[in-house]
């Protein structure tokens, strides 16, 4: 089963796009295609970079492009229904039940609050999920001042999640406009999350670095 084959599979399309209609219900950025697609592009590059095994890439992609299932059940404990949703799925589709354990740990272990980087894959899908912050998960530009994570998601002009040549570093670095989000609003939402990427990174031997309009916060 490889990562394309999942990208492909109508099933799966279907209930990330169901799951995302939800969310938007709900008032959350998107969580659709982009997101997901994104989230697996930069947990492969991670691994890749870092010089695991091709399988071991693909199967971070795939947990990067299953990870967020389970908002079709709710968005509380996401993580965990979201799990269980990709275990019926694979082992239908006869992936190993190793692989399958590795997918699913990942899945299981991505939200702040309940996940923990138990392995290599987790921790890069960690790191892939929690620095996708930007204008485009934006819906609705015109209430964004209601919200603050609408304001500061907003704010963010660019991101960018870069390995140093060392291989010893991390660093997410954030071209943020402050007119729309101050970098206080950042810390107030994503502090968990950034405490979640640095655990992430010292799982894979990283330190973690955030930089904001080319300052070192973290």
């Amino acid at each position: 089963m490889t990562y394309e084959e999942i990208k492909n599979n109508e099933a799966i399309n279907t209930y990330i796009r169901c799951a995302d209609e939800s969310l938007k219900a709900l008032g959350y950025t998107e969580h659709s295609f982009a997101h997901v697609t994104g989230v697996a592009e930069t947990a492969g590059y991670i691994l890749e970079t870092l010089g695991y095994s091709p399988r071991e890439v693909e199967l971070a992609k795939i947990a990067g492009y299953m990870h967020d299932l389970g908002n079709l059940v709710n968005r509380i404990d996401h993580s965990q229904s979201g799990a269980v949703m990709a275990f019926r799925i694979l082992d239908k589709l006869n992936m190993p039940p190793e692989e399958i354990a590795t997918i699913v740990t990942a899945i299981g272990n991505h939200d702040e609050g309940t996940g923990v980087p138990v392995n290599a894959v987790s921790a890069a899908l960690i790191l892939a999920d929690k620095s996708d912050v930007r204008r485009s998960r934006v819906r609705n530009v015109s209430d964004m001042n209601i919200d603050i994570h609408d304001r500061v998601n907003y704010s963010v002009i660019k991101s960018r999640l870069k390995i140093n040549e060392e291989h010893t570093l991390i660093k997410l670095k954030l071209s943020v406009d402050t007119r729309y989000g101050s970098v206080m609003d950042y810390f107030e939402i994503f502090m968990g999350r950034m405490i979640m990427c640095r655990k992430a990174a010292e799982k894979l031997g990283l330190e973690f670095k955030l930089i904001i309009n080319e300052q070192q916060l973290i």
